[in-house]
């Protein structure tokens, strides 16, 4: 049984301006020890999918629609207030894509730090310090007996950063969801808590759920990886074939977009075109305005996921029908 199953999640928004459909039938599981890579432009339904998971949409405007997320037999998505709190914060984490708004600005770093420990563990606050001191040292935040007692704006972009990862490894989640955490890293930080991530998996077992534009760092830390488009799932496989043996028009796309992978002096390669309106209904693929493979009926008829061989699925109809 694995460690979570969601199932056709759909998270809309209602707005004035129409019903934004953010997530749109959205299923994935995800077993003990695993780490799935999420990926997509802006927009495609990454963070959302995470915030669904953690009972983080505000509501209104978002809902959620239909699904099921089941956490170790309990449902995320329809479970009690109660179990809510006991799973989110202590079996499951989250790092958040914005270190600068993600810290209240009115309490000491200690604060926010032992606040977890305080509220799931019952131990006492000086363990508590003891502990989120061990902590901060772990993410690379220097003289952290005294910086503990700081408060948010006593700290740069990058430190915040490292503070939210501190924040959420530190109840050892059995499940973690880190949406960007080394956005505003440099990259020898970056490998330091990648490395960190790493290690407190083969410790404890912990699952990941790796939300990142970052393809290559997506592609030496996940096993799986399943690619976002326009709210849906367009492709799942294990890293390796999704990075050897794309199949679906925007994974390929995706890829071609990547700096390191250009010939030196060649033009970048960019993805035409931009990411569809989804508060209005998209009729066919979502992708076929931007694709160079589409043709008519990819403009009327909606692909499904489907396998194109066991662990690798995908949601084109050329590829389907053995056209490309």
């Amino acid at each position: 049984m694995p460690l979570l199953a969601v199932q056709d999640l759909r998270t809309y928004f209602h707005t004035r301006n129409g019903i934004y459909r953010a997530v749109d039938g959205v299923s994935f599981s995800l077993e003990r020890g695993e780490t799935l890579g999420i990926v997509g432009e802006s927009g495609s339904g990454k963070s959302v999918t995470g915030y669904s998971l953690m009972g983080l949409v505000p509501q209104p405007p978002g809902r959620i629609e239909s699904g099921r997320a089941l956490f170790d037999g309990v449902d995320l998505l329809h479970c009690m207030p109660r179990e809510s709190r006991a799973i989110r914060g202590k079996r499951i984490a989250m790092i958040f894509q914005d270190p600068m708004t993600s810290l209240n600005p009115y309490l000491r770093i200690s604060a926010q730090l032992i606040e977890p420990l305080l509220i799931h563990e019952k131990i006492s606050k000086s363990d508590a310090l003891k502990r989120a001191q061990a902590m901060l040292e772990a993410v690379g935040i220097n003289d952290a007996a005294r910086r503990i007692h700081h408060y948010p704006h006593e700290f740069s972009g990058g430190m915040r950063q490292r503070v939210m990862i501190a924040m959420a490894l530190i109840t050892r989640p059995e499940l973690l969801i880190a949406d960007e955490p080394t956005t505003a890293l440099d990259v020898t930080v970056e490998a330091q808590i990648l490395e960190l991530i790493k290690k407190f998996q083969r410790e404890s077992g912990m699952a990941v759920i790796f939300i990142s534009h970052n393809l290559s760092v997506v592609s030496g830390l996940c096993d799986r990886v399943q690619v976002m488009y326009a709210g849906r799932i367009v492709e799942t496989a294990d890293v390796r074939t999704m990075f050897y043996q794309p199949k679906h028009p925007y994974t390929r796309a995706l890829q071609r977009s990547i700096p390191a992978l250009q010939q030196k002096g060649a033009e970048l390669f960019t993805i035409p075109g931009l990411p569809p309106d989804v508060s209005k209904l998209i009729a066919g693929c979502a992708f076929a305005p931007r694709c160079e493979f589409a043709v008519a009926r990819c403009r009327t008829d909606e692909p499904a996921l489907a396998d194109f061989k066991p662990g690798h699925a995908q949601a084109c109809l050329r590829v389907q029908a053995g056209e490309i």
